[in-house]
């Protein structure tokens, strides 16, 4: 039986997930736990100390395994500020409101979107704009803090290094300059970039598990923890491992609770031509290179609009019945218009509904299908993608969605992996930089039905010209 090479311990927005990789990239097991909404001060927390009790345990399953390596991956928008060897004060989750006033004063410090290549977003999905507002919270304590990205605060966690990293401060934070490989004037003159852990490569070996941490879990105590980096873009290296994406021209479309497009341009980009008030942004790749991006709260729609239906629209066996039900929708024109997430997507201002919702349920979640990948189409065109697009995650395996995207991008070549863990297996390639994806890729035939009117109706009821 193959032995427990390396942990990738993957914290997500809606779950957080540890899995036991061998050498030879198979994971041997991964144990999950739904993150949970956590108030603090009446204001919405990351659960830093449940994940935290959470993960120790799950890494005592794994007591006596020879692991060499835990690498840290998370979602981006969040950030923790140390006092020693604890938090400060609870980071805020990302879906916070913030004040007005705060946030109307923080937006004129703003460097620009070109130089930046961070959107102005709702909420606390700026980290700058998180930062502006703890300072006026947390005066005392935010003075003599040290600030770290949210991937990087697990590193910390598990070795008592403090480090920051550029795919984590790259990510529509306000604080980056992408094409200048440096932090932003913002972040120079509000005094936070001297406050941010030094920088590290997300592959760097930052220290060994903490003393108390090897004695609770029985993991070895010269076990080496990398940096480690933010999830889209641990997507991008496992990507990397499919000889047909490798230094070609691709984007990755990265599916979960968010949509990412994130496009592996082969010549640089000018990342001025990218509309802000979109939600199209530069992610940073571990390399420090710009990464043309368009996202959308793709799994969060389809969740309200199939009103959370036990039946998801990725389970196998329904998919028959979805793919069915597709057509019924097309014909009947029924589609939802956007946006069911405010603020976010290509159509952030617009207020999402329903024209012919149907009563079926499949048909329901066939329609929401339909418009996630409406949505995906228009985010890939303001990003400029070309060649190959790899779905992954898990609405990969939702056919409706990925079938109709062929249908609408013909001019691309659309695929999808055997893969169930690509950020994690990406995390695993800091460590085995060599390893190629197991799975084949897996072209996507489109829809049997002409979405080519279905699309112009949309976009005119959108009132898009088409």
């Amino acid at each position: 039986m193959p032995l427990g090479y390396a942990i990738v311990v993957d914290i997500g927005k809606t779950m957080s997930k540890v899995s036991l990789w061998s050498r030879e990239g198979k994971m041997l097991d991964r144990a999950t736990r739904l993150n949970e909404t956590m108030r603090q001060d009446g204001l919405l927390r990351l659960d830093a100390d449940g994940i935290g009790e959470w993960l120790v345990d799950a890494l005592a399953a794994w007591s006596g395994e020879p692991v060499e390596y835990a690498v840290p991956v998370a979602h981006g928008a969040g950030v923790a500020a140390l006092d020693g060897d604890s938090l400060a004060f609870a980071p805020l989750d990302y879906e916070q409101e913030l004040p007005a006033p705060s946030l109307k004063a923080y937006r004129q410090r703003r460097d620009a979107f070109v130089r930046s290549g961070s959107p102005a977003l709702p909420a606390g999905l700026n980290i700058g704009a998180q930062l502006h507002w703890l300072e006026q919270l947390y005066p005392a304590r935010f003075a003599e803090a040290t600030l770290l990205p949210w991937a990087q605060y697990w590193a910390w966690f598990l070795s008592g290094k403090a480090v920051s990293e550029v795919t984590s401060l790259g990510c529509h934070s306000d604080l980056w300059l992408p094409q200048d490989h440096t932090f932003s004037d913002l972040a120079r003159d509000a005094g936070w970039a001297r406050k941010f852990a030094p920088l590290a490569r997300a592959g760097k070996q930052i220290g060994t598990l903490r003393p108390e941490i090897s004695a609770a879990t029985g993991l070895p105590a010269d076990c080496r923890v990398l940096a480690g980096l933010h999830d889209s873009n641990a997507a991008l290296l496992a990507a990397s491992g499919y000889p047909e994406i490798a230094k070609r021209e691709a984007t990755i479309l990265s599916t979960g609770t968010w949509f990412i497009a994130m496009r592996l341009p082969v010549e640089p980009v000018d990342i001025a031509v990218l509309p802000e008030g979109r939600d199209c942004l530069v992610n940073v790749d571990p390399q420090g290179r710009p990464v043309p991006s368009a996202r959308f709260m793709g799994g969060r729609e389809i969740e309200t609009l199939i009103e959370f239906d036990t039946h998801q629209v990725d389970i196998r066996p329904d998919q028959p019945n979805l793919l069915a039900a597709g057509s019924k929708v097309v014909a009947a024109g029924s589609m939802v218009l956007p946006t069911f997430a405010p603020g976010s997507g290509p159509f952030p201002n617009h207020k999402g509904r329903w024209i012919a919702r149907p009563e079926d349920r499949f048909a329901r979640r066939a329609a929401a299908c339909l418009y996630a990948a409406l949505i995906a189409e228009r985010a890939l065109a303001l990003i400029d993608a070309k060649g190959l697009l790899l779905v992954e995650g898990r609405f990969a395996e939702a056919e409706v969605f990925v079938r109709a995207l062929a249908s609408l991008r013909p001019d691309i070549r659309v695929y999808t992996a055997d893969a169930h863990n690509d950020v994690s297996f990406g995390a695993l390639r800091l460590v085995e930089p060599n390893l190629k994806c197991e799975s084949a890729l897996h072209p996507v035939e489109p829809l049997p039905v002409d979405l080519a009117s279905y699309r112009e109706a949309w976009l005119a009821a959108v009132k898009v010209p088409a």
